[in-house]
């Protein structure tokens, strides 16, 4: 049985001071501990992803559903759910029972389809990472008075090998019900 209730939209992003999320089609750094946390959130729920992020995956993420938004017609794996808009993507019936009635979509990226999904967003799950990188995707300009934070998880690690450590947060922010 599915649940007549709209999904939550949740934003699940990894990003600078200077909302850099991308370079040259992945990611400027490499933090393990944000792909676990990537993976503990996702996990059983719908992803919808633009086409340049489905090329930076490595393949299917196991234990989810993967939607990608695309204008242009795309070789996919048969798994995977081709649509045209976020709309879409947004409109797909849910394929599992969440246990509050209400299952958690995910929006992975990239860049615009992060800026076409915040205004529908209910949760924001953001890796804030405290530094300033240089990329050529970044995460939409937002409003964090439209949120309230719901928790903050303190970290330090290196952004690459033998770097320094870097100090990042994991946060959930939920946006203010209307």
């Amino acid at each position: 049985m599915t649940s007549s209730r709209s999904p939550r939209i949740a934003l699940i992003a990894a990003l600078t001071r200077n909302l850099t999320i991308g370079r040259s089609g992945g990611m400027p750094w490499h933090l393990p501990q944000d792909l676990r946390h990537f993976k503990e959130k996702t996990m059983g729920s719908r992803m919808i992803m633009g086409s340049r992020t489905w090329a930076s995956l490595p393949g299917l993420l196991p234990g989810r559903e993967h939607v990608v938004v695309s204008s242009r017609a795309l070789e996919l794996p048969g798994q995977v759910i081709l649509v045209s808009s976020l709309e879409q993507a947004l409109a797909l019936p849910s394929r599992s029972e969440a246990k509050d009635g209400a299952e958690t979509v995910f929006v992975i990226g990239g860049g615009q389809v992060y800026a076409q999904a915040l205004p529908f967003a209910t949760d924001l799950y953001l890796t804030e990472i405290h530094t300033d990188i240089e990329g050529d995707t970044h995460f939409p300009a937002w409003n964090k008075s439209d949120f309230v934070e719901q928790s903050r998880q303190s970290h330090s690690a290196p952004l690459e090998k033998d770097g320094p450590a870097v100090p990042f947060d994991f946060v959930h922010y939920k946006r203010h019900a209307t």
